[in-house]
């Protein structure tokens, strides 16, 4: 079974400002999904990880729902 990384297989870089893909990568409760789920290349999903939490802290996206 071959998987394909989001961000390899569309030539994007992943950017705390694009909100509407990070949200791909979070559950319904704002966690950050792991990799087995998002089907992410390391390299990515440690890329990703770090821009949610950028995002966050300049209140771009939620830590908590509600």
């Amino acid at each position: 079974m071959n998987r394909k990384c989001y961000f390899c297989e569309n030539k994007e870089d992943v950017d705390y400002k694009n909100v509407q893909v990070l949200k791909k990568f979070m559950t319904p409760s704002h966690k950050i999904m792991p990799r087995r789920l998002t089907k992410l290349c390391a390299k990515h999903q440690r890329a990703v990880q770090k821009a949610i939490k950028r995002a966050r802290i300049i209140a771009l996206l939620p830590f908590m729902p509600g």
